[in-house]
């Protein structure tokens, strides 16, 4: 009587996940199930994979062509303060909303700017954010396309010359996770008149950029890269000094930048807008929103860090969180840095941003907002946002900047 051939269980990807975590993580055995394992595989790759389209969150409830206005459901983002943009139609529309005339039941009545592109008559939902411009041209500025070398290839970025030409103080600006260049336009009229060039710029894997091999987000451990090309290229086209401006995960992407690149010498400030000062305090802060258990942040994280793990997130290499940590690293910081992030912010903790400030209080400023949310501190008070700017500005000691009569800065003579 023969035997049956004795077969190898089929692994599922989770047990595999399970099993990879338990065996290559610092060599420590992790004593979690696999469920907790898949969970962990999850949000990793979650964490790091671009998102190549966002959902329309928002219910169309009316819209008045003759007033000028759009009716939404409420939200916190609806009933916020401020001029924002509307996208509809999955992303193809795109409408510019102004300051709230109204909320009744459940309803928030907000003006309406301009329609750039859709018909939002026919909008049933969209989503709102903070960019309000899509180009520079559409602030009212001088713009020219251009192309940065960058280790992944050319990326598209825009430059916005300064009053005086290119010769002189630039910034370079620095947009956030899964968004584009359009959201560094806003900053761009402060810098103009105070004289900056503005190169805004995108990076690996921004839909704009060239992807990078694993086509996944570093968090700024290599992003910061891209913006070093972006740095060489300023330097090479007139710039003398550099400011350099980053949104969210494109805050984390400066503090790389400003502590890395071969030209940070040429940095004499940095700007951060809702950052990324420290990726352990945020992913743990996301997760606890989504409800994911501390036992899976945690290993989610150590899994992004694995030399052999990493690789179920989808990502070639894996992270350093420690190197990503600006608030255990802020003394390498070498220039001043403002800091505009509100407490209310529901994505990215202000936490981190207060603990830099209390570390260096030496050239951290933080300027503290309380209801301006993600990201969109520009759209909720945009004379306190530029006030602040224009000020810190014109103390930088090494910027080609000087403050004139009006308390402004301008141009350097």
């Amino acid at each position: 009587m023969s035997r049956r051939p004795r077969t190898r269980p089929r692994r599922t990807p989770a047990a595999v996940a399970g099993l990879v975590v338990s065996v290559s993580l610092g060599g420590t055995v992790v004593a979690a199930s696999l469920a907790l394992a898949a969970g962990a595989v999850t949000m990793a790759r979650k964490v790091v994979t671009p998102a190549r389209r966002r959902p329309d969150d928002v219910r169309v409830l009316g819209h008045d062509p003759a007033a000028a206005t759009v009716t939404l459901a409420a939200n916190a983002d609806t009933r916020l303060s401020g001029r924002y943009s509307f996208w509809f139609d999955h992303g193809r529309g795109h409408a510019r909303l102004g300051e709230v005339v109204r909320e009744e039941r459940g309803r928030v009545v907000r003006r309406v700017e301009a329609v750039d592109e859709g018909d939002l008559a026919t909008a049933r939902a969209g989503r709102i954010g903070g960019w309000l411009w899509r180009s520079p041209r559409d602030a009212g500025l001088t713009v020219e396309d251009v192309e940065v070398g960058t280790p992944v290839g050319p990326a598209p970025a825009w430059l916005v010359p300064g009053p005086d030409g290119t010769e002189g103080p630039w910034m370079i600006g620095v947009h956030g996770r899964g968004v584009t260049r359009a959201e560094t336009v806003r900053a761009a009229p402060v810098f103009h008149r105070a004289g900056l060039t503005s190169l805004l710029v995108s990076y690996r894997n921004d839909t704009e950029a060239p992807r990078s091999a694993d086509g996944r987000y570093a968090l700024g451990d290599a992003e910061w890269t891209d913006v070093e090309a972006a740095m060489s290229w300023a330097v090479d086209h007139g710039a003398t000094s550099i400011v350099l401006m980053g949104w969210s995960m494109g805050g984390a992407t400066v503090l790389q930048a400003v502590t890395r690149a071969e030209h940070r010498d040429r940095v004499v400030g940095v700007v951060l807008e809702s950052p990324v000062v420290d990726w352990r305090t945020t992913l743990r802060y996301q997760g606890t929103a989504m409800r994911v258990p501390r036992v899976v942040q945690e290993l989610a994280m150590r899994l992004l860090q694995s030399p052999r793990a990493s690789r179920l997130s989808g990502r070639a290499e894996p992270l350093d969180l420690d190197r990503l940590d600006l608030v255990e690293r802020a003394g390498e910081l070498r220039v001043p840095v403002l800091v505009l992030h509100s407490d209310d912010d529901g994505f990215v903790p202000s936490t981190a941003s207060h603990a830099l400030a209390a570390a260096r209080p030496d050239i951290v400023q933080l300027e503290v907002f309380e209801v301006a949310r993600h990201t969109k501190i520009w759209n909720y008070d945009p004379e306190r946002f530029e006030a602040v700017i224009a000020e810190w500005l014109g103390r930088l000691p090494r910027a080609s900047v000087r403050t004139g009569r009006s308390g402004r800065p301008s141009s350097a003579g």
